[in-house]
């Protein structure tokens, strides 16, 4: 998309851009002299241009980092949305740089029509632990799972026995004695509470697998290199990760 000038017009406030714009449009801020002729006629994609439109204002540059974490959050899961109906199974993994450390979750989903799997990457937790970096990506694949419209069963993947144990097998004795068990405090509980409380409403059209870690499985090495990914780059929502070769996936970081 060509920027014209009534489009850039329209964009301004105040007869100017803000930081955030000028930055998207690769300008500095302040701009430099002539700036809006070097504008004229630059192409941009569709994701900018809404962007430019999003940020018309005077946002401070929390607010308009804000707008476009909204913006990728919203596209992101408008892309789940569309492919709910053909989702074949998630692979969900958590890692921990230390323990307690920076905690992240990664997530691949795989779909009916043979498609590359969707890599997607977030719940940056600054001081994290393992168990609460794969209870997030089992909450978040649980999520994504209740707005499949899928006819088939959807496999959800986890290494986390803890995690997979902690919903299928003890959250119900935990409810039935009023959240408390013999030993000790439940760690971890509102988490392990709201992973429960969403497995109990899909649990009838998915299943939950045990998959041993880092033995070569496609899906588990994709969801383990997001979840690293997550703590290189600190993000809270979670994000998709683009890519066009999956074989240059494995050559990144990994615990």
């Amino acid at each position: 998309m060509k920027l014209t000038e009534e489009f850039i017009s329209s964009i301004m406030f105040n007869y100017e851009l803000n930081k955030t714009q000028l930055n998207l449009l690769g300008f500095s801020y302040p701009p430099e002299k002539n700036w809006d002729s070097k504008i004229l006629n630059i192409s941009v994609d569709q994701r900018v241009y809404e962007l430019l439109v999003l940020l018309k204002g005077q946002f401070s540059l929390k607010a308009q980092e804000q707008i476009i974490k909204n913006y990728d959050y919203l596209k992101n899961m408008k892309v789940i949305l569309q492919n709910k109906n053909n989702i074949k199974s998630i692979y969900c993994d958590g890692a921990c740089e230390g323990n307690p450390g920076e905690a992240g979750s990664g997530i691949a989903i795989y779909y009916e029509s043979n498609q590359k799997p969707e890599l997607y990457y977030g719940n940056y937790e600054k001081n994290g632990t393992n168990n609460i970096a794969e209870l997030n990506a089992l909450k978040k694949s649980l999520e994504i799972a209740k707005q499949s419209t899928s006819s088939k069963i959807i496999s959800i993947y986890s290494d986390s026995l803890y995690s997979i144990n902690c919903i299928q097998l003890w959250a119900k004795n935990w409810e039935n004695n009023n959240w408390t068990k013999k030993g000790g405090e439940i760690k971890n509980l509102e988490l392990i509470k709201s992973c429960y409380y969403l497995y109990e409403e899909v649990k009838s059209f998915i299943e939950l697998k045990h998959v041993k870690a880092h033995s070569g499985i496609e899906g588990n090495e994709l969801a383990d290199r997001m979840a690293v990914h997550t703590i290189n780059v600190k993000n809270i929502d979670f994000l998709e990760y683009k890519y066009n070769n999956i074989n240059n996936i494995s050559s990144m970081k990994s615990f």
